[in-house]
């Protein structure tokens, strides 16, 4: 590796053209993920979007943000204690996210629709509590779509009792293009640096957003979509699009 490789530059380079070879090679799947959240939309469910870790990030980009899809719900560990009562030294558990029966508790926790769309977001795609949940969605009759990189399920065993990874469940994978270990630049000696599957998995989202509102428009379906809070009018006008999934979605503080 170069000097110029280890810097600002060369990491915008090296993860600009990961995000120019997805644009291309993950088309066919963000088409067939569109259809998956477009027809959840059509049929009145809700996206339940559940990731641990910082794969939480591209949940925030999915749930409850500003040109984003209203119908659409942010699932977390945390729910155990925001929803399910329990204390809050629960999450100093660093090994939570290992745990069996975890997913199911926040799946019921949720009370979801039967028509409601699952997407489980993790790099990794092996730890218990994302399979779990792929798992117990497919098991009471949810369709999910899994964000996850295939390069690094594919180099490390599965975790879960099942032996299944996260891809394995999916209806629908996006492949986020991340590395095995998702840092993306080389040090000297060994170890890597500067994570990719925030980058790719943000594109891949917004991505699948615009080709589900284009199917929605073309069936006569005006997309439900949040303006800013923060221009005028915006916050009462997310107020009445949330009135149509009254109950069905959460909308926490933080």
């Amino acid at each position: 590796m170069t000097a110029e490789s280890l810097s600002a530059k060369g990491f915008a380079r090296e993860s600009l053209a990961v995000l120019d070879r997805i644009t291309e090679s993950a088309r066919d799947e963000v088409a067939r993920a569109a259809e998956l959240i477009a027809e959840c939309v059509r049929s009145d469910g809700v996206i339940q979007a559940f990731g641990t870790g910082h794969s939480q990030a591209i949940v925030l980009e999915l749930a409850g943000r500003a040109g984003g899809l209203v119908p659409t719900n942010r699932l977390s560990i945390a729910d155990l204690v925001v929803y399910g009562g329990d204390e809050a030294s629960v999450l100093d558990n660093p090994l939570l996210e290992r745990e069996s029966g975890v997913a199911a508790r926040i799946y019921d926790l949720a009370a979801p629709s039967p028509q409601d769309l699952f997407v489980v977001i993790s790099n990794s795609g092996v730890n218990n509590v994302v399979v779990e949940m792929a798992l117990h969605a497919k098991e009471h009759g949810h369709r999910v779509l899994a964000i996850t990189s295939l390069a690094h399920t594919r180099a490390v065993p599965a975790a879960h009792p099942s032996g299944k990874k996260l891809a394995d469940l999916a209806d629908v994978v996006l492949d986020n293009a991340a590395p095995r270990g998702d840092a993306l630049l080389d040090l000297p000696g060994g170890g890597s640096v500067c994570a990719l599957s925030t980058l790719t998995g943000v594109m891949l989202v917004q991505m699948t957003v615009a080709e589900a509102a284009s199917l929605l428009l073309a069936s006569g379906e005006r997309p439900p979509v949040y303006v800013s809070a923060n221009v005028p009018g915006g916050f009462e006008s997310n107020l009445g699009l949330e009135k149509r999934y009254a109950g069905r979605i959460r909308r926490p503080a933080s």
